[in-house]
């Protein structure tokens, strides 16, 4: 292995070369399973800020395999001639993606498979090393992140909703979860503690943030609520959006949020090309930051710090070590979280009540992404990660940071340390958020 992809590992954490086999499978499975039922006519998207071409998007996911796991650690030849030129994120600028020679919708899917077969190829048996383990690990993220942006694609585009060969019929469990939680406050670890076996370097590391006691909503806010805001006039109302948020405001023209359309029955939702009626009780989805501000200066609330949700995520009202998840340190299952695109879409608020966190508060995992009012900053003892050294440092500063998950993200990168991050004006990233008393 070059010594210039040395990893500052924190844990010997392995998993076993079969097992990644099977999540390698899995997450170009749930891939191909987003783009296969698309025309080619669909593959071939207008040029906008907030998408990228179909076709660029997979030969980005399989240059990462090829070049961060074949060619850097295997001292192999990138299977793609050119490929660091056509696909690497941060060399070729998002304007320039359309204009590239991406090769055909066949070429493309080829170079994927045979990337795939070689990296399934390079794994020998049994565990995998600690080094090996990361760099498979993090490829399986990130193409479980694409994903996701494929999943939203799809919706910005007006495409129709994915479907899902293995969606689960279990019921949701829906029960009454009212009010807010009080939270106890005190000196709490914000960041990823050294032991979690995988980290990405924003999370790095966690240190002592002294946390004021504070009341939290037990479940994110619903379509209802959030329709007494727009019913009550306050797209219109400038002293409830501050100076950037009334801005963003008349810049987008918006009255309400991005997908809703007023009928004659009431409020209905464009859900991937379909109007349907806006369920009440199921959490408000694709919100800007600004949205979710202006929200909650008309209601008299405000939104959590990141310290705070991340408290009234993983903390205990007994004290004890931070839980890996709300409800636990163990990974849950289908009853504990709206994850992996398999109910279609954000659920009722009030569903997964399994999955509550020590707190009693509901979804924190799963359902939305929540807004924070913590802006996407480092934290103390911060320094860049090989082989994705840009996954972080070039977003500091201006992004505001999102905790939990939504909908359609893989229960793989679902967990209560991860710390998601984007521009305060983004309305097409499945993000919603609760709220504090003041």
């Amino acid at each position: 292995m070059p010594a210039e992809l040395a990893i500052p590992l924190e844990s010997e954490w392995t998993l076993g070369c079969d097992e990644l086999r099977v999540m390698l499978d899995s997450a170009r499975a749930r891939l191909l399973s987003l783009v296969s039922d698309l025309s080619d006519a669909q593959l071939e998207v207008p040029s906008l800020p907030i998408v990228n071409p179909f076709r660029w998007e997979l030969g980005h996911v399989a240059f990462f395999y090829d070049a961060n796991i074949l060619a850097a650690y295997h001292g192999a030849e990138l299977r793609m001639a050119g490929g660091n030129e056509l696909f690497n994120s941060f060399v070729v600028d998002h304007d320039e993606r359309w204009r590239l020679p991406l090769g055909s919708r066949t070429e493309i899917l080829d170079y994927m498979s045979a990337v795939h077969a070689d990296v399934l190829a390079r794994l020998s048996s049994g565990q995998a090393s600690p080094v090996l383990t990361y760099l498979h690990f993090l490829a399986i993220l990130h193409e479980d992140m694409h994903c996701e942006a494929f999943t939203v694609m799809r919706q910005t585009l007006g495409y129709a909703a994915p479907r899902v060969a293995d969606e689960r019929p279990e019921q949701l469990g829906i029960e009454d979860c009212e009010g807010d939680a009080e939270i106890p406050g005190g000196l709490w670890q914000l960041g990823s503690e050294r032991s979690e076996p995988f980290v990405f370097d924003n999370e790095k590391w966690a240190h002592p943030v002294d946390v004021a006691p504070f009341r939290i909503s037990r479940t994110q806010v619903t379509n209802a609520e959030f329709a007494e805001f727009v019913d009550a006039g306050g797209y219109n109302r400038s002293d409830h959006w501050g100076y950037q948020g009334w801005l963003w405001r008349g810049r987008v023209g918006l009255e309400h949020p991005l997908y809703w359309r007023r009928d004659s029955s009431g409020w209905a939702h464009n859900k991937f090309g379909h109007l349907a009626p806006l369920e009440p009780t199921h959490a408000v989805c694709n919100v800007s930051w600004y949205e979710a501000l202006a929200y909650c200066s008309w209601a008299g609330r405000r939104l959590p710090t990141e310290a705070e949700w991340d408290m009234a995520a993983a903390g205990h009202p007994n004290g004890g070590p931070k839980r890996r998840f709300p409800w636990g340190d163990s990974a849950g299952d289908t009853t504990m979280a709206n994850l992996d695109g398999l109910r279609g879409g954000p659920v009722d608020a009030r569903a997964f009540p399994a999955g509550d966190s020590a707190f009693g508060c509901r979804q924190m995992l799963g359902n939305t992404w929540e807004w924070t009012s913590t802006p996407h900053y480092p934290l103390p003892g911060y320094i860049v990660d090989k082989p994705y050294a840009e996954y972080s440092a070039p977003w500091f500063g201006y992004p505001k940071i999102l905790r939990g998950a939504g909908w359609a993200t893989s229960s793989r990168i679902a967990r209560n340390g991860y710390r998601n991050f984007f521009t305060p004006d983004r309305t097409d990233v499945m993000a919603g958020f609760r709220t504090c008393a003041l």
